[in-house]
């Protein structure tokens, strides 16, 4: 097993714009996006469903930067508390330059066993979600000149995994999604990319997974004989946020050492 790299020191390659992170409050994907955002320099607006939590990890990145953390409370499943949460960021940061579309809902559920609701629910969260927020950004960024979008996608969207056919047909629609939405957007001056991350190890993950089911999926898939650690995501998410991607638009950036 090769181990993790040692953790980056930021070199403010974001320095000046402004990002908004949803699902941003916990251990995994989200709050370590964040993160490496704001230790890249930008101004961060973290959202997510839980009040409480949303607070916690709010406060303790703000701690950790020595600058204010933004938050707002948001639910991706309602167009109203999507369109506040825009206006929030705007509001807020003076712009929003960066929007990352992380909220995402998962569950392993076998076709013929799945209920309707099971799958519209998956359905509404990550790929709707992602549409909603789309919707309602991209009139922003038109009218400020400019702007970047990164949607969570998953290797399941293109690697087939039994249980995960809700999950992996909303991450794949995500793909679809970003290419077609950054061929409208390209004439604003806003680009759209996606981010398809491999297995992330993180506690809450490993507390609501079978500790052999993950090890199964590392000694088979990972060829570093690890899982990725969130923050080794949120540095391809800073990458496309980042003007040293400024030719990159409808991409699916892989995030992985499993081959599609």
């Amino acid at each position: 097993m090769t181990a993790a790299p040692a953790y980056p020191h930021g070199r403010n390659v974001l320095a000046g714009k402004t990002v908004l992170v949803t699902a941003s409050a916990g251990t995994g994907i989200g709050f370590a996006t964040a993160k490496r955002c704001a230790e890249e320099g930008a101004t961060v607006m973290m959202s997510d469903i839980h009040e409480k939590r949303l607070g916690s990890y709010a406060d303790q990145l703000q701690e950790q930067i020595g600058r204010p953390v933004y938050r707002h409370l948001c639910d991706v499943s309602s167009n109203e508390q999507i369109t506040a949460l825009i206006a929030a960021a705007v509001r807020d940061m003076g712009r929003l330059d960066v929007l990352v579309n992380n909220a995402g809902l998962g569950g392993t559920y076998n076709l013929v066993d799945m209920t309707d609701e099971q799958w519209l629910r998956i359905m509404d969260v990550n790929l709707n979600g992602t549409f909603r927020a789309m919707r309602a950004v991209l009139p922003v960024m038109t009218r400020q000149g400019g702007g970047a979008i990164i949607n969570l996608s998953s290797i399941v969207a293109w690697r087939a995994e039994a249980g995960q056919c809700a999950y992996a047909a909303s991450k794949a629609g995500i793909l679809a999604l970003t290419r077609c939405a950054a061929m409208e957007s390209a004439k604003d001056n806003i680009r759209i990319n996606a981010v398809v991350p491999s297995l992330a190890l993180h506690p809450y993950l490993e507390k609501v997974s079978d500790p052999a089911f993950l090890q199964g999926l590392i000694r088979q898939n990972e060829a570093f004989g690890r899982a990725a650690e969130p923050w080794e995501i949120g540095n391809a998410v800073v990458f496309l946020a980042s003007d040293y991607s400024s030719y990159m638009t409808g991409e699916a950036l892989s995030v992985s050492c499993r081959r599609a």
